[in-house]
């Protein structure tokens, strides 16, 4: 292998490290388990899952919630 092969697999391993730890984290915390599992195989489909809506009472929901209500509350006083 020459070195600018080792260069190219380096980098995509890192950029698929990279998006495991943001987008497919993301994905999960969504709600869209599925998409996170298959999404290993295929990464494009962390990509759909984030950008998806969130589940309803998935985590990412729930927080979503909380800083309304609290954006809400500081607005109202």
């Amino acid at each position: 292998m020459a070195w600018w092969e080792w260069l190219l697999w380096t980098l995509l391993v890192s950029f698929y490290i990279f998006c495991l730890f943001t987008v497919c984290a993301l994905t999960f915390q969504k709600g869209r388990t599925w998409l996170g599992i298959i999404g290993i195989f295929i990464p494009f489909l962390w990509l759909i899952g984030a950008i998806l809506p969130a589940k309803e009472g998935s985590r990412f929901d729930i927080a979503q919630q909380m800083r309304y209500r609290a954006t809400v509350d500081q607005m109202t006083r």
